[in-house]
């Protein structure tokens, strides 16, 4: 676990960046600090591998004050992955991997960064390429690749998909999801962006000008219940909207592939939907708002496990759910 206690930054002209901050980043959970610029979220994070130190406070890990340790020593031992990925452009993407693996002397070192790199979507065929010959998503994901190599209990990340387009975002989002499903590690992440911090976090630490903490809490918490007008504006109008994927769909009527509706549907020859996608029963409550709402029949298709229809939901029975639930 990581813990800040009465954590205070004063930078030497005056400038407070953080201000009596006290957080518990849970063992083995991504926690996502968020908020305006400048609100002392970055220099937060950084406070954690001591790249700045506190004015006053402790920063500690499992316990232990950071401070009492070798900053290149505890630095080897965190993981770190910055926007634009932060390569050495003259090492190969293997050698860029291989970084903090060839530091702490570990073995099996390009066996490991091999696994790494497929771990993180990208074959073996990339290893003897240059940063300059990837793509900012590709660099992004040998980033991520640099950050495992060592196999740190924590790993911090400072903005690290704000550099690339939304759809290689969402998928870079989609992986390290997946990965943190295997791996576990305590994560600490800097976004400005709700969404990405909704999407990534299992808690959420929102911050205010002056490096104040202003809410913390699950995703589901900052949606439905902000806790003043700062994070309620900081969230958005639409927060209620957002909050839908945190919504099941108990009590959505799935109508029969017989009603009228859906005679217009298309279907191939396996009985999938052609030219829209569909939702499947563990979605959530926004999936089938976000199709039904878009759909030119005015409906959302309902999916088996290999994508074949098997019901519909009329738009307006979803506005009826909804309208249930208020």
């Amino acid at each position: 676990m990581i813990t800040f206690e009465a954590v205070r930054k004063q930078f030497p002209d005056g400038t407070v960046a953080v201000e009596h901050l006290d957080l518990e980043l849970p063992t083995g959970q991504i926690t996502v600090f968020v908020g305006p610029s400048g609100c002392g979220k970055t220099t937060s994070l950084r406070m954690i591998n001591r790249m700045v130190e506190p004015t006053a406070g402790r920063v500690t890990i499992d316990g232990e004050d950071v401070r009492g340790k070798d900053p290149a020593a505890l630095r080897r031992g965190i993981g770190y992955v910055i926007q634009h990925a932060g390569l050495f452009p003259h090492k190969t993407v293997l050698d860029n991997v291989l970084t903090v693996p060839k530091l702490v002397g570990r073995g099996r070192q390009r066996q490991v960064a091999l696994e790494l790199l497929e771990r993180v979507g990208l074959p073996a065929a990339f290893a003897d390429r240059y940063p300059a010959q990837l793509s900012g998503g590709q660099q992004q994901r040998v980033g991520v690749a640099r950050a495992l190599a060592a196999d740190p209990p924590v790993m911090l990340m400072d903005e690290p998909f704000s550099a690339v387009d939304p759809v290689v975002r969402g998928q870079l989002q989609e992986e390290f999801l997946r990965l943190q499903g295997e791996l576990g590690k305590t994560i600490a992440v800097v976004t400005h962006d709700v969404d990405e911090a909704i999407t990534l976090g299992d808690r959420i630490a929102v911050f205010r000008q002056g490096g104040h903490l202003a809410q913390v809490g699950s995703p589901r918490d900052l949606l439905t219940k902000p806790a003043d007008d700062f994070v309620r504006t900081f969230v958005g109008r639409d927060r209620g909207y957002r909050g839908l994927s945190f919504e099941g769909l108990d009590g959505l009527p799935v109508r029969p592939l017989t009603d009228a509706r859906a005679a217009q549907l298309v279907l191939d020859g396996d009985g999938r939907p052609v030219g829209v996608d569909g939702f499947r029963a563990g979605d959530s409550l926004r999936t089938v708002v976000d199709l039904a709402l878009t759909s030119p029949l005015g409906i959302a298709v309902q999916v088996d496990d290999r994508g074949r229809a098997t019901g519909i939901v009329h738009h307006h029975d979803v506005v009826d759910l909804l309208e249930e639930r208020r």
